[in-house]
């Protein structure tokens, strides 16, 4: 489904500020595969989603999304096959527009838009049913605009318009990264119930080390802009916090130095 081959993303190449992000980097995820990210400050982790995601073009290497070769692709057209929800609640919605007309942006996606777009009342009923699981009453506020929602509200709502037309690859940038603990866990939930509901292949990039390793079926850890640690299946299912510093520093020979990792 998602297969990126020896890529490497430099910055400021050529200047006193350059900057090796990503060095050779390979990854293959199957349909179906929920992969989370997990690295220090400067690992590499935002740039390999952002290099996905075509917000940074590479300078060698390729990226193929479900065998289409989107190397050279822009952004915008990599939206029409891909879903994303990023660590600002405040990005991917429209805080000036109600619920269900966020909702109606998101599922008329990638089609042309006439004198007749409006929402029926078979879509609004639609729309109250994708939000019943979230447990978060926002069924009952259409008509509320997003600007006035919690940020966990808003997050999960972000969450749902990004998994409406079932993307063939979903992108989770750190989603949880600016809610308080409870609220995190709680989109968390709701994050892995709509991924194993829809069986979205995913790639999760976290800086907490037990969100890591609790959600999806496969972990890799980066460090100076290359995967040290691929870990999948019932290694992973048994994996503590401490195997995996054990592991990281084995494989790169370095202490992890990142409290806000360790600590959350």
């Amino acid at each position: 489904m998602l297969e990126i081959k020896g890529i490497t993303k430099c910055f400021n190449a050529g200047t006193v500020n350059e900057k090796v992000a990503l060095r050779n980097v390979s990854l293959t995820l199957e349909k179906g595969d929920f992969v989370t990210v997990i690295g220090g400050n400067g690992s590499g982790k935002s740039t390999l989603l952002n290099c996905v995601a075509g917000v940074h073009l590479v300078d060698e290497g390729s990226i193929h999304i479900d065998g289409v070769d989107v190397t050279n692709m822009s952004e915008h057209k990599r939206a029409a096959v891909l879903g994303r929800v990023f660590q600002d609640p405040m990005v991917g919605t429209a805080s000036n527009m109600g619920i269900e007309e966020n909702l109606a942006l998101a599922l008329r996606r990638g089609q042309k838009r006439g004198l007749a777009w409006g929402i029926s009342k078979k879509e609004r009923e639609m729309y109250r049913e994708l939000l019943k699981p979230l447990g978060l009453g926002l069924e009952n506020r259409l008509s509320t605009k997003v600007g006035l929602l919690s940020g966990g509200q808003r997050q999960a709502l972000t969450l749902l318009m990004a998994t409406i037309k079932k993307p063939k690859l979903l992108l989770l940038d750190e989603h949880t990264a600016a809610l308080d603990p409870k609220t995190a866990a709680k989109v968390l939930e709701i994050s892995d119930r709509i991924i194993n509901e829809n069986n979205l292949t995913t790639l999760m990039v976290t800086h907490n080390m037990r969100d890591a390793i609790r959600h999806g079926n496969r972990l890799i850890m980066m460090y100076e802009g290359q995967i040290v640690l691929d870990i999948r299946g019932e290694e992973k299912k048994k994996l503590t916090v401490e195997d995996l510093l054990h592991q990281f520093e084995t494989a790169s020979g370095e202490k992890f130095a990142n409290d806000r990792a360790l600590l959350s």
